[in-house]
């Protein structure tokens, strides 16, 4: 006699096999991957005007606004398991219009000030349109988390067409960002001990970033200063 809790694994396996095999149909459907490679270019027009903007300040004020950019496209798996969480329509159209980070570009900054010049320097180009944008710099996620999103439309300009897609570019200096990293290992990472205590570590850690990203921010100016 096969066991309820046999049927209910059994169930389970079932079901995982499904949306393993609706990830793999969504990830090899061609409509998909012309999609995904639309994001790709919208990624690149947005690295462009950044990279330009790095180019100029390097001429003009012999620094750099930032340090680097990453960027990545969110994988099928990924796409597939928010539209479902969502309750959206597992098609191509439903990944358009619901969801704003498939493409995202993070931007790391030496200083905060930087952060927000370059989104102001960004944001102003006449083909960009700003769709969010939200600062947890200033208003900072109750766990600590700092950083400036923008979800911003962008045009590419396809043989055929002149599409609008979507991008999130994330801006956050070196010691944010170290910090999000660390603090992505911990959200992610099953059964740590400690955890709350952690959490709280992380917290206080971020406080002290804030503090230490402006006091090595006002330094910069005073040499600045003395150079004039």
């Amino acid at each position: 006699m096969e066991t309820e809790e046999k049927r209910e694994k059994k169930k389970v396996n079932k079901i995982e096999q499904i949306l393993d095999e609706d990830q793999d149909m969504l990830a090899e459907a061609k409509p998909f991957i012309n999609l995904m490679m639309q994001y790709k270019c919208a990624i690149m027009e947005v690295e462009t005007k950044l990279k330009v903007l790095d180019a100029e300040f390097s001429q003009e004020f012999n620094r750099n606004p930032f340090e680097s950019i990453k960027s990545r496209l969110k994988s099928p798996a990924s796409i597939y398991e928010k539209l479902r969480r969502k309750g959206y329509p597992i098609t191509v159209e439903s990944i358009e219009e619901h969801l704003a980070d498939v493409a995202g570009i993070r931007v790391i900054c030496s200083f905060p000030d930087d952060i927000y010049q370059l989104a102001e320097l960004l944001t102003r180009q006449d083909d960009i349109i700003v769709l969010e944008k939200k600062d947890y710099i200033k208003k900072p996620k109750p766990n600590g988390y700092r950083s400036l999103h923008l979800i911003l439309d962008i045009p590419i300009f396809l043989s055929h067409e002149k599409k609008h897609m979507k991008v999130e570019v994330q801006f956050r200096t070196i010691a944010m960002d170290f910090w999000a990293s660390l603090e992505h290992k911990l959200k992610y990472k099953k059964n740590v001990k400690d955890a709350e205590e952690i959490v709280s570590q992380l917290k206080a850690c971020s406080d002290s970033i804030e503090q230490l990203d402006y006091q090595m921010q006002e330094i910069r100016n005073k040499i600045d200063a003395s150079k004039e």
